[in-house]
């Protein structure tokens, strides 16, 4: 369910100035399309165009919710630019997301 393979891309993207955002879910529940929808609208609208997005479906790859250490989802990680943050949750909460993802000061 990969939609960008995040690798050896990953400094020149940086670069460039992009997002590197992955998205970890469980399966085709509606709380992990309502996740996914949900960060593709905030990414539309505040990074358009300077984003990857990977979803990740934990079922299907088991093994990298272990390598990220991912204890509950749907998780989104911001891998790039610095610091990682991650994000737990649907993802409905715009200003939680905007706030790790470094696009909107803590309050």
């Amino acid at each position: 369910m990969s939609a960008h393979p995040a690798g050896p891309q990953e400094p020149a993207a940086t670069a460039a100035g992009k997002y590197i955002l992955r998205l970890y879910v469980t399966g085709m529940t509606s709380r992990s399309a309502r996740a996914i929808e949900n960060v593709r609208a905030i990414c539309e609208e505040h990074l358009h165009g300077t984003y990857e997005l990977e979803v990740v479906d934990l079922y299907q790859q088991p093994v990298l919710a272990q390598d990220e250490q991912i204890i509950a989802a749907p998780t989104l990680i911001k891998r790039l630019p610095l610091p990682l943050r991650r994000i737990i949750g649907d993802m409905s909460n715009t200003d939680r997301v905007l706030i790790g993802l470094d696009l909107r000061p803590r309050t």
